[in-house]
């Protein structure tokens, strides 16, 4: 049970075209000039500045896991090492660890230590599910509530203001990608798919706070609803610290049985 959970909370979040969109994204029309307008490009600097600046990361929260009918309340450390690593603990009841998880920009490592099982792949092992577009990066920065200056950079974006937010449309090396921001120039909203394609990862951010000056969301969601597989992931965090010395053990041992 938890070796099929711990798999699919983390293969889903990076392979997100095994799962399937209940809604379209509105993309840019085919005939909408590639040129990006001047006022474009100041409102993606914009966006981009505000992103968190950070060198490491470091959060604990309450998290609840809901895969198909099966629910599960765990608590979920989180340290990242910008662009170099990003390490995930899964805690159960009575406080027993029950998964640790390394990923880095080369491989993803998922150590089952509940069932004693260990997985290690390089990262382009999505490649085999999923575009070339779906980095290391995209995901530091779908967990950091950054928009993806990868993303952005295309000529095939626009933006658009509201009344209370702004609403930013693109597409990148055929992935499409929408951002929802706020007037502080946070997102709130992240949806990614594939062009043409039916499948994606969608992502809520909430209750914004500041922490050392740094604008950070303490909730959230991650909804992930496919033909074969249902995945919501909620995180609430009660402590987050920036720019900290972090640690990111992971040993395996002899008895762990290696899953191929």
């Amino acid at each position: 049970m938890w070796s099929r959970m711990i798999l699919v909370m983390v293969v889903s979040v990076l392979v997100f075209t095994s799962c399937k969109t209940k809604r379209k994204i509105a993309m840019p029309s085919p005939d909408t000039p590639t040129e990006i307008s001047a006022a474009n490009a100041a409102s993606i600097k914009t966006f981009e500045m505000n992103n968190l600046d950070f060198h490491t990361f470091s959060g604990r929260a309450k998290a609840k896991i809901e895969m198909g009918k099966n629910l599960h309340d765990v608590t979920l450390n989180v340290r990242i090492e910008r662009n170099k690593a990003i390490w995930l603990s899964v805690t159960a009841i009575l406080g027993v660890e029950v998964a640790r998880i390394l990923i880095t920009p080369d491989s993803v490592k998922i150590l089952n230590k509940f069932q004693g099982e260990y997985i290690a792949k390089p990262f382009s092992y999505i490649y085999n599910y999923t575009n070339r577009g779906v980095t290391f990066t995209t995901l530091q920065d779908l967990l950091m509530a950054n928009v993806s200056s990868n993303l952005l950079r295309t000529e095939n974006v626009q933006v658009a203001s509201a009344t209370d937010e702004f609403i930013v449309v693109g597409i990148k090396e055929q992935l499409s990608y929408q951002y929802r921001i706020n007037k502080e120039n946070r997102p709130f909203n992240f949806v990614l798919q594939e062009v043409g394609g039916t499948h994606n990862l969608e992502a809520f951010y909430g209750d914004y706070a500041k922490t050392v000056g740094y604008n950070f969301p303490r909730n959230l969601a991650l909804n992930i609803v496919g033909e074969e597989v249902s995945l919501k992931v909620q995180l609430g965090y009660n402590r987050v610290a920036f720019n900290e010395n972090i640690e990111m053990p992971f040993s395996v041992s002899s008895r762990y049985k290696v899953i191929n």
